[in-house]
């Protein structure tokens, strides 16, 4: 936790009266390092690193120690340790588990520390890499982590860049209740992630909604607790309230070491008279380091209601809604009574920022929305790091922990016949292939029903391996192979500037083949579960589609232990970039429209063309991609299902897509028709319309669904008072009716009552009509030309080519039989939110 220019941050104390069961560390180690005396600290005695029994300092090279009496803001910032070389800590461990491992930092004059270069890690993880206080602003650092030891003993080792020094002033490492941590969180808006027991955790944030800043002092954890107030993103957004600490009532759920009661005895609640819509989110907007993923705990209390049931409201996490209708007495089961949940939401690499709201139910009686704190917890990454991308190996090479000769020779034994295993391998198996793929070299068709690889195969491959490589790709169907150095011709080696996006699955980079032919590259990840499992699924659907409107897949790589799928590049990226959120030119209305019709078909085709009906699940702007022509292509199927068997009504499966878009129903009963799709179409039409997000929790409560705020619009036969501000008065009105029409029947609540994609696309295809003709010549009588169910349908057809088909192939203009143009991003340039 970055604690700079909050001098108080150690000196405020809110009172001694805190109550909360006392928890004794089973290891409670306090370092003064470099001290010659021991120093006690906000009520706390640390020992002198160089008396403490249980702790052993190792260093490779010399240390030596600086002191001051003046400078230093606090005692424990007295003196330090410095290292011209790699040291190490050893802790004796009585019993493993989490720990706190703390560390305090001050950059005592004498020794100008300032340019200190400081790398910090364990036996496992990254803790902190070059850190400098040269580029730092503030005068004093502390690092708080959350370490799961497994060992009898915790090496806490401090490595200086070359030709520089590390230090350090104070070391904490104590003992962690069990339950503090779980090993399982929710990710927004569903699912869940496992395994955070083995991961390393950094503490980031730790906030008091609407109350004073809580030092170690009244925490039986000695965390600290800052006031949220400069987190807001709106300041008159949130009012605070409080009662006596003493009301809080701990139940079964909740013990006291999860917070202490002053936390729960102060909340943010909805505005105060100031602001003009009381219904108005409270929004906290909080800095972080892109690519990672965070742990996030919140904690309620209902303190401000008079009776149960009153207080029902819904948190958001970046745009996705966590926590829906949340009804906190009753969660809780009383007033006063504190509750809190644990989520991991991932921060794409082009995002710095995480964003936490509340805001009423719609079904509130009392709207208001509370929050009475927030921890933010920053997890290691896949190289077991909290700062960058080394991992410890690299850093450093730790001593082995046991000396036995039997094991050196062993493993000795083991890696030269592993190297002999691997050459053969090579020469019987590698070679030869190398020798095959360089004769192949034509461009191979892609069947409209291929069964291109053997799914079954695939998902044998033995989980706990977790590899991912042993995955054969090889087939004819899935286009022209590519050797592995093609691809890194065609990447510039896999260049971080050429990186188009990161998902799941792993990183898209664009490449140029030889030919001059301009691709994007999807580069599996074999260390992620979720991201082969759709990796998997949009080999096995691309594989049996071909479409003008569907992203092409061009051929693939599976050298090497990589899986990698080169699609064409759609040279004008996502449709939402030309929405919102870019100084991109805004589109015509009939470009517009166009694009939509050309979305439209692509679902259809999924829906119809195939022997049996593909559901896509993710329909949204960030997935309707644009080539060089504005044609509109869908992609990403890495959610897709198959639809259901003629004599079912639909396919139960976990909920999976992007929320804002999510079918109400599939949400609400598990079971996904055609006509989820349908219904997130419906959400990208009005995007289209209004160019603005699906969900955006920052504004007033009845704008943050933009399905539920366009039909209330489109009732009111008012669509054009919220469309984009630059259609205003270029849009003919029946063909703006039209649209409306068309969007309402998506959004409708209940599948039955929504059009087929193949009624939308007619829909489309005809206010487009209204659009390019005069209104005096179109203007329709209402019930003459809907093609949607539920409204009338003349016999007379407004125009010739219209869609009209029959078993799935379009009997007019024959867009199936075109050949996909390899123009141009591939379906995951934006990191989705809602995976």
């Amino acid at each position: 936790m970055d604690m700079a220019g909050v001098a108080v941050f150690f000196l405020c104390v809110v009172g001694t009266s805190v109550s909360m069961a006392a928890f004794t560390p089973s290891n409670n180690y306090l370092l003064a390092c470099g001290s010659s005396q021991n120093v006690t600290f906000l009520g706390q005695l640390y020992v002198s690193d160089s008396v403490q029994s249980s702790v052993a300092l190792k260093s490779r090279g010399d240390s030596f120690v600086v002191t001051s009496n003046s400078t230093a803001p606090f005692s424990i910032y007295q003196s330090a340790r410095v290292f011209r070389s790699t040291a190490s800590y050893r802790f004796d461990i009585k019993r493993q588990g989490r720990h706190w491992v703390r560390l305090h930092f001050y950059p005592l004059p004498a020794q100008n520390l300032t340019s200190a270069s400081i790398t910090v890690v364990t036996e496992d993880f990254v803790l902190l890499h070059n850190f400098s206080f040269d580029t730092y602003n503030g005068s004093y650092l502390f690092k708080e982590y959350a370490v799961n030891v497994t060992s009898n003993s915790l090496l806490v080792t401090f490595i200086p860049a070359n030709g520089s020094v590390a230090f350090v002033n104070a070391i904490e490492v104590v003992s962690v209740p069990d339950s503090l941590i779980p090993d399982q969180a929710s990710v927004a808006p569903y699912g869940q992630f496992d395994g955070l027991s083995g991961l390393a955790l950094e503490t980031i944030y730790r906030l008091n909604m609407g109350g004073p800043l809580i030092t170690a002092q009244n925490d039986t954890l000695r965390r600290t607790w800052e006031n949220d107030g400069k987190y807001l993103h709106v300041n008159s957004s949130a009012s605070n309230v409080s009662v006596n600490p003493s009301n809080i009532k701990y139940g079964d759920a909740v013990a006291p070491e999860i917070a202490p009661n002053y936390v729960y005895a102060t909340a943010e609640s909805m505005g105060d008279a100031s602001v003009s819509n009381v219904n108005f989110n409270i929004t906290w907007v909080l800095q972080v380091d892109p690519s990672f993923s965070y742990f996030l705990r919140v904690h309620f209390c209902d303190i401000v209601s008079k009776s149960l049931n009153s207080l029902i409201f819904n948190l958001y996490i970046n745009t996705d809604i966590a926590l829906g209708s949340l009804d906190l007495s009753n969660k809780a089961g009383n007033l006063d009574v504190p509750y809190y949940t644990d989520f991991v939401s991932k921060v794409p690499e082009d995002s710095d920022t995480l964003t936490v709201s509340v805001g009423p139910d719609i079904n509130a009686d009392f709207p208001n929305a509370i929050l009475n704190g927030l921890e933010i917890m920053k997890i290691s990454n896949e190289a077991k790091s909290l700062t960058g991308s080394l991992p410890v190996d690299t850093l450093l090479v730790l001593p082995p922990k046991k000396h036995k000769t039997g094991i050196m020779i062993g493993s000795v034994v083991g890696a030269v016949v592993t190297l002999i295993l691997c050459g053969l391998c090579y020469f019987c198996l590698v070679a030869p292939r190398s020798k095959e793929a360089n004769q192949r070299s034509s461009w191979l068709p892609l069947p409209l029903y291929g069964n291109s690889l053997t799914m079954t195969k695939m998902s044998t491959v033995s989980q706990k391996s977790g590899t991912a490589s042993c995955i054969s790709l090889g087939s004819s169907s899935l286009g022209r192979f590519f050797t592995f150095q093609e691809i890194m011709d065609a990447t510039n080696k896999f260049d971080e500037g050429m990186l188009l996006g990161v998902g799941g699955f792993g990183r898209v980079y664009k490449g140029t083949l030889e030919g001059g032919t301009r691709v994007a590259v999807k580069r599996g990840n074999p260390r992620s579960e979720q991201g082969i499992a759709e990796f998997r699924t949009e080999i096995e659907m691309l594989s049996k589609l071909r479409h003008r409107h569907l992203v092409s897949l061009i051929g693939y790589c599976d050298e090497r232990s990589e899986m990698i799928l080169v699609y064409e590049y759609m040279a004008n990226g996502p449709l939402r970039s030309h929405l919102y959120g870019t100084d991109l030119p805004p589109l015509s209305w009939k470009l517009r429209l166009e694009i939509s019709i050309g979305a439209a078909r692509g679902l259809h085709y999924l829906h119809t063309g195939a022997a049996q009906s593909i559901i896509h699940r993710d329909v949204k702007t960030t997935n309707i991609l644009l080539d060089e022509n504005f044609v509109a292509k869908v992609a990403d199927f890495g959610l897709s299902k198959t639809g259901p068997a003629i004599d079912q009504t639909h396919v139960s499966t976990a909920v999976k897509g992007s929320f804002g878009y999510l079918d109400p129903e599939y949400f609400r009963r598990q079971q996904l028709t055609e006509k989820s799709d349908v219904y997130s179409f419906g959400v990208v039409l009005m995007e289209v319309l209004c160019t603005r997000p699906a969900l955006n929790p920052v504004l007033p409560r009845e704008q943050v669904n933009i399905a539920e705020w366009a039909m209330t619009w489109q009732k009111k036969g008012m669509l054009d008072h919220i469309m984009d501000k630059n259609l205003v008065g270029k849009v003919n009105t029946a063909s703006l009716k039209k649209f409306g029409e068309t969007a309402e029947k998506c959004l409708a609540e209940h599948g039955v009552d929504r059009p087929s994609m193949g009624d939308v696309l007619w829909n489309l295809e005809y206010a487009l009509q209204l659009e390019e003709t005069t209104s005096a010549l179109m203007e329709p009588d209402d019930n003459s030309t809907n093609h949607i169910p539920g409204i009338s349908l003349t016999p007379l057809e407004p125009f010739d080519n219209s869609v009209n088909m029959i078993d799935g192939v379009n009997s007019g203009t024959d867009d199936d039989a075109e050949d996909a143009a390899t123009s141009a991003v591939f379906s995951q340039l934006v990191n989705p939110r809602g995976r």
